[in-house]
């Protein structure tokens, strides 16, 4: 949701008064805690403030990206020349009414604690998605996916704004999905999720907890606590990002203040005040290794922001 545009920075002031921020240090925006500074940033707290910022700034051709959790994105240590909105609509709503019982949520809303809300009303489905870090936005964007199931699975219909064909409803099949991706993530800035409906099934609150816990538990056992962007690679088909970096003797490698965790190799560690450079570097010695090792380009699962040095 980039552009390589001037920043409208008086017609941001008129549109948005003194709901706009600027020179924000994006580190503390993001997961990973490497960034650096955004010329402006908005918040906006409900679909209609998300909707109306959207149509303003593609009105006046302003570069922005959008923030959810700020997880999978690694700014530059340049930051972000134009306007970041945070997304922070998060209401969720469950109908147990309908057939299939459904929960509606907008895009800002935590995906993980949607799960645990649902579960809790005895709702089956999303157990998977209970140690999710991200937003319904960024699941669906990104059709993000753990043991053995993904947003695919659950998705009724998205609610998306769309530059050229205003808002609507998309089935599964109008985004397109596959491992890791959709229509919108490989066309960036045309379309903005506004909110999603999921599918659930009727459960007991005791059962769904239970498989809910199990999950949680393996999650503890296998990846690393601590500042991190998540996923770093998607896994190759039939083989795993992070059993191929092992293999390649890359894990508990260093490049400034990040290291490939040695509990997962898939994830990089920020324990050393580590500069989105560090990130960058430390992620293509482990894309060229993998590669030089067995003929495997990794590719990655995060999305860079701002402006990089050439690859």
């Amino acid at each position: 949701m980039t552009a390589a545009h001037s920043v409208p920075l008086d017609a941001l002031r008129v549109a948005f008064a003194n709901r706009l921020q600027e020179n924000v240090q994006l580190a503390n925006y993001t997961t990973a805690r490497a960034g650096g500074t955004a010329d402006a940033m908005l918040i906006v707290h409900d679909a209609a403030e998300l909707e109306d910022a959207v149509r303003r700034l593609w009105e006046m051709d302003a570069p922005f990206t959008i923030l959810g959790s700020g997880s999978n994105v690694l700014v530059s240590d340049s930051g972000f020349r134009g306007l970041v909105v945070v997304n922070r609509a998060k209401t969720v709503k469950i109908d147990v009414r309908s057939g299939p019982p459904t929960a509606w949520a907008e895009s800002g809303a935590n995906f993980g604690a949607m799960a645990r809300q649902v579960a809790l009303r005895g709702l089956s489905g999303l157990e998977w998605a209970a140690t999710i870090p991200g937003t319904v936005g960024g699941a669906v964007y990104g059709n993000a996916g753990a043991h053995g199931s993904d947003l695919s699975a659950n998705l009724v219909l998205a609610e998306i704004l769309h530059r050229k064909h205003g808002k609507g409803e998309w089935t599964v099949g109008q985004l397109k999905y596959g491992y890791r991706t959709s229509i919108l993530k490989q066309t960036p800035g045309e379309a903005v999720i506004l909110s999603a409906r999921l599918k659930l099934a009727q459960s007991t609150p005791a059962e769904v907890q239970a498989r809910m816990d199990g999950f949680t538990e393996h999650r503890r056992g296998s990846q690393p606590p601590g500042a991190s962007l998540g996923s770093m690679f998607k896994n190759p088909a039939e083989d795993y990002a992070g059993r191929l970096i092992e293999a390649a003797g890359l894990k508990g490698t260093r490049i400034g203040g990040v290291q490939v965790s040695p509990v997962h190799a898939n994830f990089f560690i920020n324990d050393e005040n580590a500069t989105a450079r560090d990130i960058d570097r430390l992620l293509r010695l482990v894309q060229q290794t993998v590669f030089e090792k067995f003929s495997i380009k990794l590719e990655m699962e995060i999305e860079e922001i701002g402006e990089w040095p050439a690859k």
